[in-house]
């Protein structure tokens, strides 16, 4: 079934003003400046985007996992790069954040995708043998980094970790943990492994990296698969104007 999208995937949260930055930026990146590091950070309430290509966006906004999932567009999606910021009036989470990005998405590249379902690879989070190695988070703030080497979280779910996950390693995660409430946790990892490799490169050289240390750190298992998954094509698409609001 063909389903296009004109603005955003609901996620469970309708309402429009909900889904959009306070303030948000889009640039251009100066040609000087393409073989820096590329990727999208976040905290609560902000999103930071540097070196990014339009296609890179849509991995992260959709958590759809790798490049390869998005088809279609006309080829600067694979080539322009931005610097694109958002911040949103409360200190919400990554999932939406990640809505605000698909508005942001939709209003300034005039993006229009459909979703299609094809078998591909994915990566299921389950737990290790020896069971969990977590704590429940008690009387904690939420919030989390997600860090080239790191993640930090206080009072993450499992559901939130796997979209994590998904944006670092460019590949869809599905938590199939079972487990429920909320976690404080840090997993740390070797970035060393990705030395000298481009962005969607060094997703796939970190994964069996990050798997140990998932396993090592907090008695999880995070093992790749071939399900059907989802694919997004680029129906639409337009360079945006430098802008402000």
């Amino acid at each position: 079934m063909r389903i296009t999208i004109c603005a955003i995937f609901c996620l469970g949260i309708c309402d429009a003003q909900a889904l959009k930055f306070e303030v948000a930026a889009i640039h251009r990146t100066d040609p000087k400046e393409f073989s820096t590091p590329s990727g999208c950070t976040t905290t609560p309430g902000l999103m930071r985007c540097s070196n990014v290509t339009l296609k890179r966006c849509i991995v992260g906004a959709y958590a759809i996992g790798g490049a390869d999932r998005v088809v279609g567009g006309p080829d600067w999606i694979n080539n322009d790069r931005f610097q694109i910021t958002g911040k949103s009036d409360q200190p919400v989470g990554d999932r939406p954040l990640m809505a605000m990005l698909q508005t942001l998405l939709a209003a300034r590249f005039k993006l229009v995708l459909h979703r299609e379902s094809r078998r591909g690879e994915t990566m299921v989070l389950g737990i290790s043998k020896k069971g969990p190695k977590l704590h429940p988070a008690v009387d904690a703030p939420y919030g989390w980094k997600n860090m080239h080497d790191h993640i930090e979280a206080t009072k993450l779910t499992m559901s939130e970790f796997a979209e994590i996950l998904s944006r670092n390693l460019n590949v869809p995660v599905v938590d199939r943990t079972g487990l429920t409430g909320a976690f404080s946790f840090a997993l740390r990892w070797d970035p060393n492994v990705t030395d000298g490799l481009n962005h969607e490169e060094s997703a796939v050289a970190v994964r069996p990296e990050v798997s140990r240390a998932i396993t090592q750190q907090l008695g999880l298992t995070l093992k790749s698969r071939k399900m059907p998954i989802e694919v997004l094509v680029v129906d639409h698409a337009e360079r945006p104007l430098e802008s402000e609001n």
